[in-house]
């Protein structure tokens, strides 16, 4: 893995969203508006993140992730040289770029998939697609080919065809060698990796800085990383872990995620989050505000690559549901008039961002520290985060009580609020009030 990536946290971006673009493409006019996440950049930098993450910005038909055509920017989003005005921007403000690669399906109007349904079997590119049974993906309508977990407007591609895998290569060594620092790999748990063995040596052996993780829902975790090739995935495991625990009342499932979240240093450095385009916003998620400093606190000083969705810095809120616009809530437009524009209510929240990341970025051997209980109760929990010979003491009180506790070693309050004394024999207690949180050195 780069050595850059010891320092990276991104501000993670839905563009379609963000832009406020049409639901779908088609009126073949390109509308400038990457020019409106530039805007937004000193916004990111003063938050204190190291780089911009990306969703889908190559032509596709409606949300992204059914694309037409890779080589090409969205027409809703702009051109080739919005692109290099966007990365040129990022450069000047020291911040690194990642684009999210969607290489396990494309959508129902991708050209070679359109002359496959045209020609049939004699089509050229007939063999990147394969053929299926409906009924055998639950469908009863729909392309005669596979599709991504059922989807109709997601054609899945045949990952066993070598032709696919040189498209692939193609596209992701393209878009490096034009300013893109590393590729966040799409549904990467549904892709062979037999495929990715053929695809990432190569665009390592001409890109060996860029960044490659993938999205990994569940499974085997390390495994999937050594399959694939990766540098690292999207640690769901955790994030369902920080707010289930603070939901329920209940630090041991927590302690326990911590506990495999240790146990995946060996192997990689997971990519850390509370919030992303496809869940319910952590400020919805947590049915006690309080909380989301908890949340935060956690995300900042646990090991991984912490990742910010846009909104959640300023404790946007938005619910994911299961229907057709049922992911409009969490992926919103953000004001074209810049930050001025934002409620004062996100405002705290944000600074608490900035407070936070700042810890991180002084010290950044949290990449990969080692977390370790101290104190440990359904909802008061304290840990050690330690690594390269330094350590941070992090407390956390989720009950409805002051709660006290040991805390060796520790002299000095970095952020939160607690009040330390030494007892009698000279051991630092620290007194933490209801629903409060302390991290100290």
């Amino acid at each position: 893995m780069a050595a850059w990536t010891d320092h990276a946290i991104w501000w993670h971006v839905y563009p379609l969203g963000f832009v406020g673009a049409e639901s779908a493409s088609g009126s073949g006019a390109v509308t400038h508006r990457l020019d409106k996440i530039i805007g937004w950049l000193d916004y990111a930098a003063d938050l204190g993140v190291s780089g911009l993450a990306l969703g889908p910005i190559f032509a596709a038909s409606t949300h992204g992730y059914d694309t037409i055509d890779h080589y090409r920017i969205d027409e809703r989003l702009g051109d080739d040289r919005d692109f290099d005005r966007l990365v040129d921007a990022l450069r000047a403000r020291g911040l690194r770029l990642l684009l999210d690669g969607v290489f396990n399906h494309v959508g129902p109007q991708f050209p070679a998939f359109q002359r496959t349904i045209e020609i049939g079997p004699a089509a050229p590119e007939s063999s990147w697609f394969s053929p299926v049974d409906p009924a055998a993906e639950g469908r009863v309508s729909g392309p005669m080919f596979r599709t991504f977990e059922g989807h109709e407007g997601l054609i899945a591609l045949n990952h066993a065809e070598s032709a696919v895998a040189e498209y692939v290569t193609d596209v992701m060594g393209h878009w490096l060698a034009r300013g893109a620092d590393g590729w966040r790999l799409d549904a990467a748990y549904a892709t062979p990796a037999a495929f990715w063995s053929k695809v990432l040596p190569r665009i390592r052996s001409a890109h060996p800085d860029a960044y490659l993780v993938g999205e990994v829902i569940h499974g085997d975790y390390r495994s999937i990383v050594r399959g694939h090739g990766l540098d690292a995935i999207t640690q769901y495991e955790l994030w369902k872990a920080v707010w289930s625990s603070l939901n329920d009342g209940n630090f041991f499932e927590l302690a326990w995620s911590l506990r495999r979240h240790n146990a995946l240093l060996d192997t990689f450095v997971p990519m850390t989050f509370v919030g992303n385009h496809d869940v319910t916003r952590i400020a919805s998620k947590l049915s006690d505000e309080r909380h989301l400093a908890h949340a935060l606190v956690v995300l900042f000083t646990v090991a991984g690559t912490p990742s910010v969705y846009y909104g959640d810095e300023q404790a946007f809120r938005g619910i994911k549901e299961n229907r057709v616009g049922g992911d409009d809530a969490i992926r919103p437009t953000f004001p074209d008039s810049g930050p001025g524009a934002l409620a004062s209510y996100g405002w705290p929240i944000y600074r608490l961002h900035q407070e936070l990341i700042g810890l991180r970025r002084r010290n950044p051997w949290l990449h990969t520290a080692v977390t370790r209980p101290v104190q440990l109760t359904k909802t008061v929990f304290s840990y050690e985060s330690v690594g390269d010979s330094q350590r941070l003491f992090v407390a956390l009180n989720i009950s409805d009580s002051p709660a006290s506790i040991s805390a060796p070693g520790c002299s000095q309050l970095l952020a939160g609020s607690a009040s330390m004394h030494h007892n009698s024999s000279g051991e630092t207690q620290l007194f933490l009030g209801a629903h409060q949180w302390a991290v100290l050195a």
